[in-house]
């Protein structure tokens, strides 16, 4: 080190090391303290009133058979037959298909059966089963139990069409013509009559776990049915309508998750249901392409630095000149 750096450091460490000569004034560090407390509790207190999110009760089995029991009746019986979404979801929960799939390769079908899922027995006999039913129930159980997969799937089959025929019932129980229908019809009953009590509810927390952390079944059940879909319809939570993205009834929501939200609207990803071809295919399987998408344009940001058209951009078209306009203007474009 230089005789002149030293001389240097020694300065300025005389500099500051120097007695304060300036005005004094008494300062109360816990009275400025607990000042800013008091404002930022009220802020909090005031905005959370104003933006935060809805304290809104959470959607029950027991809501559900109370406010639109044909539609829990309904869903009983598409577990029975198998036609429900989770019935036929595939892994983790079944083989019933390949699931989504993103060109030739099916990543959901590759990831394996990790959460076994029987629609029959976990949704309809085993909550029916524990506890003590009516004699009409505990009988349709036990016929349900005997009988053959065949013929169960025969039951289910024929009931579930004949409820959800729209030229006829409509779905409404009462309205279902006369059939070989076995048990169907008893099981269903009992499950919007166990629903409705809120025993259903319990049954569904308790299925063989000592710590109920696990909502997986619960949560599949409702997105069987109409009850969750019109909830998040009521609320803007559909994908159409950037639900990724909404608080529950609040503004402004999770903006920073548009990136991701955006590509739900586009028409491709909203066929209707009876649309057929590429277009069923993309919204079949929009998850997984949009995920591919989103991972491959952060790739494409991460590496911008070495593609050679998008580099090359800012020197192009030159925003960062107006930007830094006052330093260019004093000095200049330099290049080295």
């Amino acid at each position: 080190m230089s005789s002149k750096s030293r001389q240097s450091r020694k300065e300025r460490e005389a500099f500051f090391s120097r007695p304060w000569s300036g005005p004094n004034r008494h300062y109360d560090i816990f009275k400025e303290g607990g000042i800013a407390l008091l404002v930022v509790t009220v802020l909090v207190v005031a905005l959370s009133a104003l933006f935060s999110s809805p304290d809104d009760p959470a959607l029950t089995f027991k809501g559900w058979a109370q406010n639109d029991g044909n539609t829990l009746y309904a869903t009983a019986v598409a577990e029975l037959a198998g036609t429900s979404d989770s019935a036929g979801y595939g892994p983790p929960y079944n083989s019933n298909s390949d699931g989504v799939s993103l060109g030739p390769l099916f990543l959901q079908k590759w990831g394996g059966v990790t959460h076994p899922i029987d629609a029959a027995n976990d949704f309809v006999i085993t909550p029916l089963s524990s506890q003590v039913e009516p004699n009409d129930v505990s009988a349709a159980i036990k016929q349900w139990n005997a009988a053959t997969p065949d013929q169960q799937a025969k039951w289910a089959g024929d009931y579930d069409t004949a409820l959800n025929d729209q030229a006829g019932a409509a779905g409404d129980p009462t309205k279902v013509p006369a059939g070989d229908y076995g048990p169907v019809p008893d099981l269903a009953k009992g499950v919007v009559a166990m629903a409705s009590t809120g025993a259903y509810d319990n049954a569904m927390t308790g299925q063989g776990q000592f710590f109920q952390t696990d909502q997986t079944k619960q949560l599949l059940l409702m997105g069987d049915g109409a009850y969750l879909d019109d909830a998040a319809t009521a609320d803007n939570l559909q994908g159409n309508t950037w639900g990724m993205m909404n608080e529950a009834g609040s503004w402004p929501g999770q903006q920073w998750l548009a990136f991701a939200s955006v590509w739900y609207q586009l028409p491709a990803f909203n066929a209707p249901d009876d649309a057929t071809g590429i277009t069923r295919t993309l919204t079949d399987n929009a998850d997984v392409i949009i995920a591919a998408i989103l991972v491959l344009l952060l790739v494409t940001f991460l590496f911008t630095p070495y593609i050679p058209v998008l580099r090359d951009l800012p020197r192009w078209i030159p925003l960062h000149r107006l930007v830094w306009k006052d330093y260019y203007t004093k000095h200049g474009r330099q290049t080295t």
